[in-house]
C-alpha cells in the first residue's frame, strides 16, 4: 500500500508542530522516521492514522484520502502509539480476542489469528498471564500483536523497541523485516542502530520540517560532504600543526599516542598532503583508512 503526504501542516495553538512536509512511500518499503524530541514525528504519525486532522495538506493511502475516508483507511493501518495503550487487568488472549472483536474477526479465523500473532511476537510463554504481570518489553510485544492482528497493509510503529532488552531487540527487528516483505512499514526510534539495521530509507524531521528523505546509502555517500580518515603511524610524537592549517581539513584529533582522526570537507583528497607531512617529520604510515559517517553523526549534523 502506497502512502502520499503533500504539504502537511499541523499547529497546536500557535506552535507549529509539522511545517509543510511532503513525501511518498512505495508498497513494501520500511521507513525509519527520525528526529529529536518535539520534531513532529508523533504528530505526523497520528495524522497518517487519522487520529489527528491536519490544518493543511493531503494524506492518502493508495487512492483514498485519510481525511475524507477515515473508516476505510483505518482498516488498512496497524498502529502502535508511543504510549502503548493496554488494559492491564486483561489476560493477553482476552485482550487480543477483544481487539479481534473490534475488527470484526470471528470464529475459526479469530482463533487462528490470535495463535499466529502470539507466535510471531514471541508471546508464547506469557500468553496465559495478565498484561499487568508482564515486563515492559513483553507489554510492547502485546502492543505489536494488536497492531498486526487484523493483517493491515500499513504498519505505523511509534518507538516499537522501547523497553526491550538486546535479545528482544533482535527478535523485533526480525519481525519488522519479515512484516516489511508484505506491508508498508513506518517506524520511529531513538535507537539509530536499529534504524540502520532495518530501514531501507529514512525521513529526518527537525522543528517540524523535513530535513532529509534519503536511502541510507545515499545519505551516507552523497548528502554529506565530510569524510573521516583514521591515520596510524609507526611511533609517537606527530605534530599535526602544518596539516591542520590546510583549508579543507576540519579537524585533527588524537585517538591514542600513535593514531589520529582527521575530518576533511568536500571529499578533497588529502592523502598527498598527509603523506608529505608524515615524511617531513620522519614518520612511517602504518595505516590510512577512510571511515563511513555513522547515522548518529549525520543525524546530529542535520538536527543541531
Amino acid at each position: 500500500m502506497s502512502i502520499y503526504v503533500e504539504n502537511l501542516t499541523k499547529s497546536y495553538n500557535e506552535e507549529l508542530a509539522v511545517d509543510n512536509i511532503s513525501f511518498a512511500i512505495s508498497p513494501g518499503e520500511i521507513i525509519g522516521f527520525l528526529g529529536p524530541n518535539g520534531a513532529g514525528k508523533s504528530t505526523t504519525m497520528k495524522i497518517l492514522t487519522g487520529y489527528l486532522a491536519p490544518d493543511q495538506g493531503e494524506v492518502s493511502l493508495g487512492n483514498l484520502s485519510v481525511v475524507d475516508h477515515p473508516q476505510e483507511t483505518r482498516k488498512m493501518i496497524g498502529y502502535l502509539p508511543e504510549h502503548n495503550p493496554l488494559y492491564p487487568g486483561m489476560y493477553i488472549q482476552e485482550f487480543l480476542n477483544f481487539v479481534c472483536h473490534i475488527h470484526g474477526i470471528k470464529g475459526k479465523e479469530k482463533n487462528n489469528r490470535i495463535k499466529e500473532v502470539i507466535q510471531l511476537t514471541g508471546l508464547d510463554r506469557e500468553q496465559h498471564k495478565k498484561i499487568k504481570q508482564l515486563s515492559k518489553g513483553y507489554r510492547q510485544r502485546v502492543g505489536l500483536a494488536q497492531a498486526i492482528i487484523h493483517d493491515p497493509s500499513v504498519l505505523i510503529l511509534d518507538e516499537p523497541t522501547t523497553g526491550l532488552d538486546p535479545n528482544q531487540l533482535i527478535e523485533i527487528r526480525k519481525l519488522i523485516l519479515k512484516l516489511g516483505k508484505e506491508k508498508t512499514v513506518i517506524f520511529s526510534s531513538h535507537l539509530l542502530s536499529e534504524v540502520e539495521a532495518v530501514a531501507q530509507r529514512v525521513l529526518i524531521l527537525h522543528k517540524g520540517k523535513l530535513q532529509a528523505d534519503e536511502t541510507l546509502e545515499h545519505l551516507h555517500s552523497q548528502n554529506h560532504r565530510e569524510h573521516i580518515f583514521h591515520l596510524e603511524l609507526n611511533k609517537e610524537g606527530f605534530d599535526p600543526t602544518s596539516l591542520s592549517q590546510h583549508p579543507n581539513v576540519i579537524s585533527i584529533e588524537p585517538i591514542d599516542s600513535r593514531r589520529w582522526e582527521i575530518r576533511v570537507r568536500d571529499a578533497v583528497e588529502v592523502r598527498e598532503e598527509l603523506f608529505q607531512a608524515c615524511v617531513d617529520q620522519g614518520f612511517v604510515i602504518f595505516g590510512l583508512e577512510q571511515q563511513s559517517l555513522s547515522l548518529e553523526y549525520i543525524f546530529a549534523q542535520l538536527t543541531q
